[in-house]
C-alpha cells in the first residue's frame, strides 16, 4: 500500500455553459440542472461543459442532517484537533500561483500516450491525454506528489496521476485513474487512484471561481497524518499506520458544527464556512493534519487564505454517511 505526501489542490469552476431544464428552463453553471430529486451538482469546470459527477453524487449531498459517526470523539483524539485548519493552497506558504494542483483542459485530437505505473495492479491501462501542455503539481523537477488532472472537454473524461513524470517523451506515474464526469460508477474495490482513498481528486478541490461566486456545492478533500487500514464507502482504497478503528479511515467525512460563527470573515471566506457545515470535509489522503486543497490560481487573495486559516479543527465532528448509500459499487446516494 502506498502513502502519499501532502496532497495539493486544483481544479477550476464555473463557465458560461447552459442545460437544457426538462421544462425548458436554460440551467447555466451558476446554476446547474437539478436531477429528478431536485438536487443540483457541483459546477462544471472551467473551459468545458463537464459537470463535475452527477448531482446525486455523494460529493455533492447535503450531510447536515446525518447523525454524528459513534466514532467521532475518538477519531477527533487521534487527529491533532487542538491545530486551525491549513488551506493547502494560494499563497500559504509564500509560494504564491504556484501553489495547488492546476488542472490541463484538453480536446478530443489531443494525442494520447501510454503511462508506465508503479502500482500497475492498481492503474487503469488506457491512454492517457499527456503531452508538453500538461501541467503538474508543483512543476515537472518538483520532490512532491506530482499530481496531474486531466479533463478531456469532449467526451467529459478525467484522468488523475500520481507522481507523474516525462522522460524523452515516455511517461511514467505512480499510478493513474480515469472516470466518466457524468456517472456515479466507481473503481473496484482496493484500488488505489491518483489519491489514497481510490477516490478522485478533482471533486474535492475547492476552485476560484466557485469561491468568486459564493457557492461551493460540494465536499472538500483534506489530509491527516494518521489513518487507519480501513476504508468507508465510496472510498476503495487505504494507505494507513494502523489496524485500530481509533484512527480515521479514508472516506471518513467531517462537518463543521452548525454553531461556529466566525468574526471578520469576507464573503468568499464565508462561502468555504458555509461549504464545510453543509458538505463537509472528506479524508482522502495522508499528509499534514486538516491540510485541505484547492486550485493552482494566482487570484486566491491573501486575506481570504488568512481567515480560512483561523477556522479550529476542534469544532468538526465526523458523520455516518451510510445511509446515503444506493450500492457498494456506485457514489450515487439517496
Amino acid at each position: 500500500m502506498r502513502a502519499t505526501a501532502v496532497g495539493v489542490a486544483c481544479a477550476l469552476a464555473a463557465t458560461g455553459a447552459t442545460y437544457a431544464g426538462v421544462t425548458g428552463t436554460a440551467w447555466s453553471s451558476d446554476h446547474p440542472a437539478p436531477d429528478a430529486a431536485g438536487r443540483a451538482g457541483a459546477r462544471p469546470v472551467a473551459g468545458t461543459s463537464c459537470p463535475v459527477f452527477p448531482a446525486d453524487n455523494w460529493w455533492n449531498a447535503d450531510i447536515r442532517g446525518l447523525p454524528v459517526d459513534t466514532r467521532s470523539k475518538v477519531w477527533m483524539s487521534h487527529m491533532s484537533k487542538s491545530l486551525n485548519l491549513h488551506p493547502d493552497f494560494g499563497p500559504s506558504f509564500g509560494d504564491g500561483p504556484n501553489y495547488g494542483i492546476p488542472i490541463t483542459v484538453v480536446g478530443k485530437h489531443h494525442p494520447r500516450v501510454h503511462v508506465r505505473f508503479q502500482y500497475s495492479g492498481d492503474s487503469d491501462h488506457v491512454r492517457y491525454p499527456l503531452g508538453k501542455d500538461t501541467r503538474i503539481e508543483g512543476g515537472r523537477h518538483s520532490s512532491g506528489d506530482k499530481h496531474a488532472i486531466v479533463i478531456d472537454k469532449a467526451t467529459c473524461r478525467l484522468y488523475e496521476t500520481w507522481l507523474t513524470t516525462e522522460k524523452n517523451g515516455h511517461w511514467h506515474a505512480g499510478s493513474g485513474a480515469t472516470w466518466s464526469l457524468s456517472s456515479d460508477k466507481l473503481r473496484k474495490r482496493g484500488d488505489t487512484s491518483a489519491d489514497a482513498a481510490g477516490l478522485p481528486i478533482l471533486p474535492g478541490l475547492l476552485r476560484w471561481n466557485e469561491v468568486k461566486a459564493g457557492h461551493v456545492d460540494h465536499a472538500i478533500r483534506f489530509t491527516t497524518d494518521i489513518t487507519s487500514r480501513h476504508f468507508l464507502w465510496p472510498a476503495r482504497h487505504q494507505a494507513g499506520g494502523t489496524k485500530s478503528w481509533k484512527y480515521p479511515p479514508m472516506g471518513a467525512r467531517f462537518r463543521l458544527r452548525a454553531s461556529y460563527h466566525p468574526q471578520g470573515f469576507g464573503k468568499k471566506a464565508m462561502a468555504v464556512v458555509r461549504a464545510m457545515k453543509t458538505y463537509g470535509l472528506v479524508l482522502a489522503d495522508n499528509g499534514s493534519p486538516w491540510y485541505f486543497q484547492g486550485e493552482q490560481n494566482a487570484r486566491w487573495p491573501d486575506s481570504f487564505i488568512e481567515q480560512l486559516k483561523q477556522i479550529p479543527a476542534r469544532d468538526f465532528v465526523a458523520v455516518d454517511t451510510s445511509s446515503l448509500k444506493v450500492s457498494n459499487n456506485s457514489g450515487a446516494t439517496q
